[in-house]
């Protein structure tokens, strides 16, 4: 009897300490539920922070940058004389804006800037036919700066030349037609010729009939000499009007040009 109360007594002694020391393990799903709390966390943080992979930022346009359309037309001076008699064809042509060109409330090109260009063709008028002309192609716009642009722009009109007009859409200024001149001349030439002729031919031969002789004579050379002689040239003074028409769309960075207006 005593044997079994020792041991009941020291199972129930022992039962507690085991009891109190041993803790439940922590179950698969309790122990990922943290970790997958802040997983979920951590993606949603990278979603809004992260733009999709191949995503590319749409490039912001620049402000400065702007364009002078193809067809526009602005007026320029001219800033030397050019005449087909002595004009040769590559010789530089220089020019100035006469007034800015504005566009949308904005001065792309303000007045004093300088225009080059060259001859691409001259030609003087013919004997019997055929009027002067002459092509310009306007080639770079600078700037008082510097900056300088590349052109390609051709003369639209003259209204600052009282004797020519352009022709073509390319921009050939041609004389204008002086067949009435040509006639008037020629008049005057037959009418000099008379009067030499007939004092010629009096004097030669003393008489009447040389003097008719005489004045015919020289009224043919003088009608010859004023239909035969070459056309008027073609002449473009210094500050003659010009107006010079864009022939493509021209890109502008406008920094370098209120650059060059600051500077100026």
């Amino acid at each position: 009897m005593r044997a079994i109360l020792a041991f009941l007594l020291v199972s129930g002694v022992a039962w507690p300490q085991t009891a109190s020391g041993a803790k439940p393990a922590d179950s698969p799903a309790q122990s990922a539920a943290p970790a997958t709390q802040a997983g979920a966390q951590s993606g949603s943080r990278s979603d809004l922070s992260a733009a999709p992979a191949g995503t590319k930022l749409a490039e912001q346009p620049d402000p400065n940058l702007t364009v002078i359309p193809a067809g526009a037309k602005i007026p320029l001076t001219l800033a030397q004389a050019i005449s087909t008699k002595n004009a040769r064809e590559g010789d530089a042509v220089y020019a100035q804006t006469a007034f800015p060109f504005v566009l949308n409330n904005r001065i792309l090109v303000p007045a004093g800037t300088y225009i080059q260009g060259r001859i691409s063709h001259v030609e003087r008028a013919g004997r019997v036919k055929g009027r002067a002309e002459m092509l310009i192609h306007f080639t770079s716009l600078i700037y008082p700066s510097g900056y300088t642009i590349m052109l390609p722009a051709s003369v639209e009109n003259t209204p600052g030349a009282e004797h020519n007009a352009v022709k073509d859409k390319e921009g050939t200024i041609q004389e204008d037609k002086d067949t009435g001149k040509r006639v008037e001349d020629a008049a005057k030439g037959g009418a000099i010729g008379t009067v030499a002729g007939a004092t010629a031919g009096g004097l030669a031969t003393g008489g009447l009939n040389g003097a008719r002789v005489g004045a015919g004579a020289g009224a043919v050379a003088g009608i010859a000499w004023a239909l035969l002689r070459h056309g008027p040239d073609l002449r473009l003074e210094v500050g003659t009007s010009i107006e010079m028409e864009i022939q493509r769309d021209i890109p502008v960075d406008m920094s370098r040009v209120q650059v060059a207006r600051a500077g100026g």
